[in-house]
């Protein structure tokens, strides 16, 4: 990851400066232009510092935006808030970053041109939310509301790493236990063959795998090495990477689950933007990349041209076939009660419920598939050692 200093232009023709961090150069215009700056000079940094490399978690974006938001309540000066906020910094990275904000307000820039200037470390939402706070004078509500964003985001992310504990510890227990029969058990009881032509076919199938696994691992790991990497740079391909988003929420099963999870985030962050003043184009942009999803940044795309030639944001929407068509109702009526930033706001709110939900069905569709894989793996080494045992205990009768 390379970091990108940049002095651009904006709209108005202002001059603002900011770091980018991007894998190469094109990526680095392409987030020029989906921010709409105009480059006027830039620079690259291949290790960046401390200061541009650092980003901030969902969890401190949570607790810097309520610690904002109190103290902006309470009626103290943005200046005097970042001041403070800045010494409770416990992260170095993190305290160098809110120094330089502090310091770059305090001459008179504006919070969210300065955040921009950091847009690496913190979200383009966030920087979004910022500047329509500081238009509209609500910047306490707008430091709020992203508070609670951000805290449902990490309360979701929580529940995604805590459910899969369960799956990824049993998923190791597999893998042990497959090696330790193969490596171990295996080749004591194919030792009690006389003559290994009378090995059943299953057994010589076992032996050959047993074999392969003690005498050639170097080569299943540089196997499994070359697969993640593969798959590593195959998502990196626009096409591969379109296919894979797809599938991901059309995929049978698992696609309805996830449906749910993206409904659910597109649903707050759309609330969130619209009912802060921002143009309805620009938060179908933003709301529908933070989804992180290609075949539905493509997908909107259709739906941005369609909502600025008139069309209706429920009927844009459902032709795109993303979203349940419950969802696209709730927008339908929003519209037309004239109401559709509270709507959203309580539709949000039942899809995120939802979502805890589809995240424990997701866990619960991978555990029997696991173990349905152990006990497969563990019957067919009993079947493969059986005629050897078999073989030993009349061996022993007869003696």
């Amino acid at each position: 990851m390379k970091s990108y200093s940049y002095i651009a232009q904006d709209a108005r023709h202002k001059n603002v400066k900011g770091v980018i961090n991007a894998e190469n150069e094109q990526e680095f215009m392409q987030k020029i232009k989906e921010k709409g700056l105009l480059v006027k000079d830039y620079s690259e940094s291949a290790s960046g510092d401390a200061k541009s490399l650092y980003k901030f978690n969902t969890k401190e974006l949570a607790f810097c935006c309520r610690q904002l938001s109190a103290m902006l309540t309470s009626g103290l000066t943005l200046v005097k808030a970042i001041d403070i906020l800045t010494k409770e910094q416990e992260n170095e990275k993190a305290r160098a970053i809110w120094q330089d904000v502090y310091e770059n307000v305090q001459k008179g820039e504006s919070f969210s041109s300065t955040l921009e200037m950091h847009s690496g470390s913190f979200p383009d939402f966030l920087i979004s939310m910022v500047g329509a706070g500081e238009t509209s004078g609500s910047l306490d509500i707008i430091m709020q509301r992203m508070s609670d964003h951000y805290a449902k985001e990490n309360k979701l992310k929580n529940t995604i790493k805590g459910a899969m504990v369960y799956p990824i510890i049993l998923l190791g227990l597999c893998i042990v236990i497959v090696l330790f029969l193969f490596i171990k058990i295996m080749p004591t009881f194919l030792g009690m063959y006389d003559d290994p032509s009378t090995m059943p076919f299953l057994t010589k199938v076992m032996q050959a795998i047993s074999d392969f696994l003690i005498h050639r691992w170097y080569i299943l790991l540089a196997i499994v090495v070359g697969i993640v990497f593969a798959i590593r740079y195959a998502l990196k391909v626009p096409d591969f990477r379109l296919k894979f988003d797809r599938m991901l929420i059309k995929g049978p099963g698992f696609g309805p689950l996830i449906t749910k999870i993206y409904t659910g985030r597109f649903g707050r962050t759309l609330s969130n933007l619209y009912s802060s003043g921002i143009p309805m184009v620009e938060c179908l942009e933003k709301a529908s990349r933070i989804l992180g999803n290609s075949y539905i940044d493509q997908k909107f795309e259709g739906v941005i041209d369609e909502v600025k030639q008139g069309e209706s944001l429920s009927a844009a929407i459902t032709r795109t076939e993303v979203f349940e068509p419950m969802f696209c109702s709730v927008i339908y009526v929003g519209e037309e009660a004239g109401a559709l930033d509270t709507i959203l706001e309580k539709t949000a709110d039942y899809y995120e419920e939802e979502s805890d939900s589809a995240v424990q069905r997701l866990v619960s569709m991978v555990e029997p598939i696991l173990i349905i894989f152990m006990g497969v793996i563990i019957a067919m080494v009993v079947i493969g050692i059986y005629p050897a045992l078999y073989g030993s205990f009349e061996s022993l009768e007869n003696e």
